[in-house]
């Protein structure tokens, strides 16, 4: 079946979460690195542990609860101001350089976010990176009440966009969602930003392992859980040449 529809994960694909670094750092100096690899493990652990509990909170909520959890862990006291600053960097996370110029590039097909994120934060991102013009929808999981990779996350696509699974080029760079979208039935493209080559050899060439090189090894590598993508790219600049 020809691609009808090519949609896009948010956090970490079209956004660069790492950019929240900046921020950490200067709300809590010394201590920036560890807090952004530290909250955004435990953001991701919300998510998950919330829709097996069947306990859902939106992603807002989640955000703010793994961000205090990160700062209790380490023992930062802090002010309401100084954590709304941190959390205000959610609603303007960087652009990946390639971004705009590929979902432009895709056209005339249908272009669209899933994203766990919540619909306010999310128009928020959307509206202030400009991406707001090239989007046919902004999809969020809150309308089923659970997180991806759950596939009543993933049924949102065919509902919102009127397509068949197969019709639907999926694009994450998230491991563990690229193998929920492949699982649901979705044609998907995994973003590979960091080879095992590479992380391999950071590992290897680093008596102590940076926060950063720890969290690349969690999150950024294919998951075994029986389920591959499509396509393996670099970056999103080779999308228009696979959809």
């Amino acid at each position: 079946m020809p691609i009808k529809a090519v949609v896009f994960d948010a956090y970490g694909t079209l956004y660069d979460i790492q950019s929240v670094a900046d921020v950490t750092e200067d709300a809590f100096p010394g201590y920036g690195a560890i807090i952004t690899q530290v909250w955004r493990i435990k953001q991701l652990e919300y998510t998950w542990l919330r829709s097996l509990m069947q306990a859902y909170q939106d992603f807002d909520a989640v955000t703010r609860d793994s961000l205090a959890y990160t700062l209790r862990v380490l023992g930062l006291a802090y002010e309401s101001e100084a954590f709304e600053r941190v959390i205000e960097k959610y609603l303007h996370l960087d652009l990946y350089p390639d971004a705009a110029e590929t979902l432009a590039a895709l056209r005339p097909r249908k272009l669209a976010i899933l994203s766990n994120g919540s619909p306010d934060m999310l128009h928020a991102l959307v509206r202030n990176s400009g991406l707001d013009a090239l989007l046919d929808a902004t999809i969020s999981v809150d309308a089923k009440k659970v997180f991806k990779p759950s596939p009543q996350a993933y049924e949102l696509i065919g509902e919102v966009l009127g397509t068949a699974p197969d019709e639907v080029l999926f694009v994450s760079s998230n491991p563990w969602d690229a193998a929920g979208a492949k699982s649901f039935g979705l044609k998907v493209a995994w973003i590979e930003r960091v080879t095992p080559e590479a992380m391999a050899l950071a590992c290897v060439e680093n008596e102590l392992v940076a926060p950063l090189t720890m969290f690349k090894a969690i999150r950024t590598q294919m998951d075994e859980l029986g389920f591959e993508p499509d396509h393996r790219v670099r970056a999103l600049s080779e999308l228009p040449g696979i959809a």
